[in-house]
């Protein structure tokens, strides 16, 4: 496109400024290579780097403005309220000295909670914050910065800061004035802070050249208490499209000024608005006579106390009321200026997720978009272990004891109802998540599945930040959200239900950004062809793979993935982790052998069987293991006679080729592991001279090639009063995998237990 400037004295120096400009990845890639503190959260810069709408909150009100428990109860209301109009929120602050744009919920209570003394952070107190290693709230003029900085158009706040009342002789002017004439920013505020000289700071604003709108119908400038102040401003709407016009026209233009949105205080708050005015004059009078208006930043918190004394609380519930309404109309501001920018909403699906059902070019499931531009790049740590499948809402409701439902039919009967968060790959996610965070805090998990542009997804993905986990490998879909909806009665017997998982099925991975894990987690909730890619690209890229059943009827869906490893002439097992349950196990099993796969009918598959060498020596202490109590605390529970019985052992055995280690999950009973330890690593690993140990309830088996085999039973942890044990399998795997990809090498020592 040609742009055709205007001749004259300014032209040169626009055209500078526009070439000057570049684009704020290119300020981020600049702040990466110089190592700057900043960390920006994995859902805000998923947002960003797909130009979703954000909205930034500042936290000078978090450490300093709100009284507890408001100062925490506020900001999370804000936030839920950018939510609810489609937007993201990214709350920045400072925590030990390292800006953060998107906090998580324990970072927010920690400023709030204000045991580390955060100290209230303009631009003067930046650095000095950081090389202290400082926690601290950003006041407005730190949070344009950061908000510039990251690429965040659209800023809510309660008031902004202005020319102090005698500030013609004081020179007592707010940095956020300058700021906002130097930061691209729409900043949604209820006007200037109550006790400020509104007719000087307008006249500062003008002179600074800062846009400033009204957001009503009139052009009246509020007054932060009042809806109006006595000044009029050049401008207003009240249509969020044009107010995201306005900064969008000054985007195409290369204008690096802000523009002040002034949104009134709710009209349920207006009549008290007058009398609070009244209590602000007296206020200011009295800090005049007690010194108080000479003691520089003290005079404001003093001030606003004091109009709280005087007003009894009104004035904070005014305060709160309009910091609430300010983040839903900031919220409304971006989603339209996200539109503008070409994306239609908060979930909309980014170009690499959507691929067309007849598309006949195969997606790169780990696809590496380092030569995209994108936030991605900045992500502090990449993930070791991607976990991909099925994240779903559960409600369950469930009848009183004393009602019996059979007495109501077509009706509705008294009970709870809840809504917990669910899906197998989110609850190993979560597991994992729980453990490398305490003991292998160096490393990251993340979940890869798809949620619904729903109301269902905005939850899920809001609750998944909430409990600690990266929200950054979510993938939305034109689809419903995947819930479970169970029915019980009053005893917790399933009465009924509805599942919608539809999702699910459709779901394909098209993109895992730029992780290059170790470990690649996969559960049933796949469809067969997903899987066969994910396991196809596992060994591509030598990415060892975890499979996780999830049920009878969905185990099976990994067999076409091995059946394809195998033709294509793998050497290897083609999983390196099966995680069934008993009853799982033996359907994977009767499966292989079945008609549509015949997997144990191929000489390479008695090749492998033979290199076990299993003879003998191993079904004697087979059965040696199988006489010992399945727990030596709790003899009532019986022995491992499954293992013979069943044939338990014998059928992991002959699972083996296709799967390297097998983990048995078998409730009450504990764990079994089954493992093949290939000829070339035995060697390392203490197995090697290792024998059978029934005692240790551990039986090797060293065969040709110097290939061993373990099969090892763990008992069960005893656990005092369970209360639920729904996800207890996707506990025990999202643990395993935890452990096993930071300390590989600990499931081949004899010694750990």
């Amino acid at each position: 496109m040609l742009i055709r400037l205007p001749s004259g004295r300014h032209s040169g120096h626009l055209t500078q400024r526009v070439l000057k400009r570049g684009s704020h990845w290119d300020s981020l890639r600049l702040l990466k290579s110089r190592n700057a503190p900043l960390d920006i959260h994995p859902e805000v810069q998923e947002a960003l780097a797909h130009n979703r709408p954000v909205v930034s909150l500042e936290t000078a009100l978090v450490t300093h403005g709100l009284p507890f428990p408001h100062c925490i109860e506020v900001p999370l209301a804000m936030e839920a309220n950018v939510r609810s109009s489609g937007a993201i929120p990214a709350t920045i602050g400072f925590v030990d000295g390292r800006v953060k744009v998107g906090l998580e919920r324990h970072e927010l209570e920690r400023l709030a909670n204000r045991v580390h003394k955060p100290v209230k952070v303009s631009r003067r107190d930046v650095a000095a914050t950081i090389a202290t290693r400082k926690d601290g709230g950003t006041t407005c003029s730190s949070t344009l910065i950061f908000s510039a900085l990251a690429g965040i158009k659209v800023f809510a706040t309660g008031g902004m800061g202005g020319v102090h009342r005698g500030g013609e002789n004081s020179l007592d002017i707010s940095a956020d004035l300058h700021e906002l004439s130097r930061c691209p920013v729409g900043l949604v505020s209820s006007g200037v802070k109550s006790i400020l000289d509104i007719k000087r700071t307008l006249e500062y604003m003008e002179t600074l050249g800062v846009p400033v709108v009204a957001y009503s119908e009139t052009n009246d400038f509020p007054a932060f208490f009042s809806t109006k102040s006595g000044f009029k401003v050049p401008w207003n709407t009240a249509n969020p499209k044009i107010a995201a016009e306005i900064l969008h026209d000054q985007w195409r233009l290369g204008m690096e000024n802000g523009v002040m949105f002034a949104v009134p205080i709710p009209e349920d708050y207006h009549e008290v608005g007058e009398t609070i005015e009244q209590h602000i004059s007296q206020a200011i009078s009295e800090s005049e006579q007690n010194g108080m208006a000479d003691a520089g930043n003290d005079v404001t918190p003093w001030l606003l106390n004091r109009i709280r004394e005087l007003s009894g609380g009104q004035s904070l519930e005014s305060n709160i009321a309009l910091l609430k309404n300010n983040a839903l109309v900031g919220g409304r501001i971006a989603v339209q200026y996200s539109q503008l920018q070409g994306a239609s909403a908060t979930f909309q699906p980014s170009e690499p997720h959507s691929v067309k059902k007849d598309a006949t070019v195969e997606p790169n499931v780990f696809q590496d978009t380092a030569k995209s531009p994108g936030l991605s790049e900045l992500h502090p740590k990449p993930a070791n272990v991607v976990v991909v499948g099925c994240a779903a809402i559960d409600i369950i409701a469930q009848g009183k004891r004393d009602v019996n439902p059979a007495l109501a039919p077509h009706s509705t009967i008294p009970g709870t109802v809840n809504l917990t968060l669910g899906g197998v790959a989110r609850n190993i996610a979560e597991a994992a998540t729980r453990v490398t965070s305490t003991a292998y805090p160096g490393t990251s998990s993340l979940l890869v599945a798809p949620i619904g542009e729903d109301s269902f997804g905005h939850i899920l993905a809001e609750q998944i930040s909430r409990s600690g986990m990266r929200t950054d490998g979510l993938v939305p879909m034109h689809e419903h959200t995947a819930v479970c909806n169970m029915v019980l009665d009053g005893q917790g017997a399933l009465i009924g239900g509805v599942s919608d998982m539809d999702i699910t099925d459709n779901f394909s991975p098209d993109s895992l950004q730029r992780h290059t894990p170790e470990f690649v987690v996969f559960d049933g909730n796949l469809k067969s062809d997903t899987i066969k890619r994910l396991v196809d690209h596992t060994h591509k890229h030598g990415i060892k793979a975890l499979f996780e059943p999830t049920s009878v009827y969905k185990s099976s869906r990994i067999l076409p993935a091995v059946k394809a490893a195998i033709d294509q002439g793998s050497t290897q097992a083609p999983i390196t982790h099966f995680t069934p349950n008993i009853l799982e196990l033996l359907e994977v099993y009767q499966q292989a052998q079945s008609e549509d796969y015949d997997l144990m009918a191929s000489g390479w598959w008695w090749s492998c069987i033979d290199n076990l060498s299993l003879g003998s020596n191993f079904r004697m202490e087979l059965e040696q293991l199988a006489r010992r109590s399945v727990d030596d605390a709790d003899t009532s529970k019986g022995t491992l006679a499954f293992l013979i019985d069943q044939g338990i052992a014998q059928i992991a055995v002959n699972l083996l080729p296709f799967f390297q280690h097998i983990w048995i999950k078998c409730g009450p009973n504990g764990a079994i592991a089954v493992m093949h330890i290939p000829g070339n690593v035995a060697a390392s690993t203490g197995f090697a001279s290792q024998k059978s140990n029934i005692a240790k309830r551990c039986v090797v088996a060293h065969g040709r090639n110097k290939d061993i085999v373990v099969l090892r039973h763990f008992p069960a942890f005893k656990v005092e009063s369970p209360t639920n044990v729904t996800g207890a399998g996707d506990s025990f795997v999202g643990t395993l995998i935890a452990g096993i990809s930071n300390e590989g090498n600990q499931i081949y020592d004899p010694q750990e237990s």
